[in-house]
């Protein structure tokens, strides 16, 4: 029986100071994971996502299904294909002629680090700006909420304020009425 991942993921923004602080800090205090910049194709369904991720650090990449979106909740129960990164466009291509109506494309700059057990992705896109996602995966549901109260209290530390899943659904609402506007604005 295939073991379940329950990624519980929070989510800080902020400016480019803040961003290179954190940099500094976890550099000479974190487990550094180092690079792991994605191009990422969204396929955005009302109650979950699908992503294909081309990790152009790591020479790797994989197509993702997450049962939720970002701003319903904080933790995802989802399921992970890896395949050959020469796969990437061949994979992005076939979902594209499924008939999504709703696809984003964004490249994330990106830097993960260890802190107190806590995994770290400290990044910026075009979409998002500079933020961290804190991450921790669990295997049981009974673990989800000790898993979101250590993420929490790293980000306290961190002085890295977590943003509440409204305003995490309001942030991605808002982005994907950008994106709605620029492909019809084509």
């Amino acid at each position: 029986m295939k073991q379940r991942n329950f990624e519980i993921e929070l989510r800080s923004m902020f400016d480019k100071v803040k961003y290179d602080q954190l940099l500094d800090f976890l550099s000479k205090n974190a487990e550094d994971l180092g690079e792991d910049d994605k191009d990422v194709f969204f396929f955005l369904f009302p109650d979950k996502l699908l992503k294909v991720v081309n990790n152009t650090s790591q020479n790797s990449a994989k197509i993702v299904l997450k049962l939720n979106r970002i701003g319903q909740a904080s933790d995802f129960d989802e399921t992970e294909v890896p395949i050959q990164p020469s796969d990437y466009e061949k994979a992005v291509e076939m979902f594209k002629h499924l008939g999504f109506n709703e696809i984003q494309n964004t490249f994330q700059k990106r830097h993960n680090f260890i802190y107190k057990g806590v995994e770290l992705a400290l990044k910026y896109s075009n979409t998002w700006g500079y933020h961290l996602e804190l991450e921790i995966v669990v295997h049981e549901e009974s673990e989800k909420d000790n898993a979101e109260k250590k993420i929490r209290e790293v980000a306290k530390e961190l002085e890295a304020h977590i943003l509440s899943n409204e305003g995490l659904a309001e942030f991605t609402k808002k982005v994907d009425e950008d994106y709605k506007k620029e492909k019809y604005s084509k």
